[in-house]
């Protein structure tokens, strides 16, 4: 009876131990590292919806939209976009063009880059009708402010983001389009686009537009508003700094060398001027999360507590970024940061 009894004790303690282990387990995803008091990484952005795919369609040359279904969907405004996770895991960020109030479904559209990540090629090539989805959203770092009047600067797919605006710009509101690509039949929307012009509002380039012509007479006090190949905003950003830019790609993440003091784990690293601090991370604690290496979906998240950051994503706030980074693109501004790895 007392071995029964030794037994019985030893097997319930070992119970209460794996349920311990459990809970700290949960409260800190780096255990046996100690728990952030309010962790960041890999912190959700928002709830996970699963939708189903009832429209896989060819756009354009190259382009192919999605209609994305399900029920009470969370409203959106402008210039959102969605979080997409692949059938692979992959997660891409697809601008929102279709109707904001329409609350059963989402559209998104993508172009295929042939010499991408494989993120538009699965989309095009594997993607199907039938199929469901994770998304995560909608988010909007790319939101229409008010203004007296308004010039749009779109380049080939960059009108996805744009073409929800002009379909809600109130009436009598000033404003002006103009609309780039390789040639017409690569150029998704186009005729709905140039219906909403109705007249002289949109002007439609084949080719390299010339901006100091089309937008010489640019009206006093508008908001400029950019989204396509990088080298498009760069050039209207510099004619216009206070253009509103959305990204698809980020910001160059190279830059010079420096140290990556881990300091719960008591490491440090260095990160090479042609490399980022997620790799370097991942090198010493590949369990590290990440997911889209773009500065856009927030998993790679890390608290900063030492050092100055230059931030080159397009997703945390100003509050955010006084204390994290995402390391799949910021880097130092000097030569050392620490963080609470």
């Amino acid at each position: 009876m007392p071995k029964l009894r030794t037994l019985a004790a030893v097997a319930g303690a070992a119970l209460l131990a794996r349920r311990a282990m459990r809970r700290r387990i949960q409260v800190s995803p780096l255990w046996p590292m100690p728990a952030l008091e309010e962790p960041t990484s890999g912190r959700p952005r928002s709830r996970a919806l699963r939708l189903l795919v009832t429209s896989h369609e060819e756009v354009a040359d190259g382009v192919v939209q999605l209609r994305l279904e399900g029920h009470d969907l969370p409203r959106w405004e402008p210039g959102a976009h969605l979080d997409v996770v692949l059938p692979s895991g992959l997660v891409r960020q697809y601008s929102l063009c279709g109707d904001p109030e329409d609350t059963s479904s989402y559209t998104v559209a993508t172009r295929l880059v042939p010499d991408g990540r494989g993120g538009s090629r699965e989309v095009h090539e594997q993607v199907r009708e039938g199929m469901e989805l994770e998304v995560r959203g909608p988010r909007n770092r790319f939101p229409l402010v008010a203004a007296p009047s308004y010039v749009f600067v779109a380049g080939g797919i960059g009108i996805t983001p744009i073409l929800p605006m002009l379909r809600t710009l109130p009436d009598g509101v000033e404003w002006r389009l103009l609309y780039c690509g390789r040639d017409h039949a690569s150029m998704p929307f186009l005729e709905e686009v140039e219906k909403l012009g109705g007249g002289d509002r949109v002007t439609v380039v084949a080719g390299i537009p010339d901006l100091g012509a089309l937008l010489a007479d640019m009206p006093d006090g508008a908001a400029v508003y950019c989204c396509g190949p990088e080298g498009l905003m760069a050039t209207v950003e510099e004619r216009y700094p206070g253009v509103h830019l959305e990204r698809f790609a980020p910001r160059s993440s190279a830059g010079g060398a420096f140290e990556v003091e881990l300091r719960r784990s008591k490491r440090t690293l260095t990160v090479p001027a042609d490399s980022t601090v997620l790799a370097a991370v991942r090198a010493q604690l590949p369990d590290t999360a990440y997911s889209c290496e773009q500065g856009f979906c927030g998993t790679c998240q890390q608290r900063v507590l030492e050092g100055e950051v230059d931030h080159r994503d397009e997703l945390l706030t100003d509050a955010e970024r006084s204390d994290s980074m995402l390391i799949c693109v910021s880097r130092a501004r000097g030569d050392r940061l620490v963080l609470d790895l």
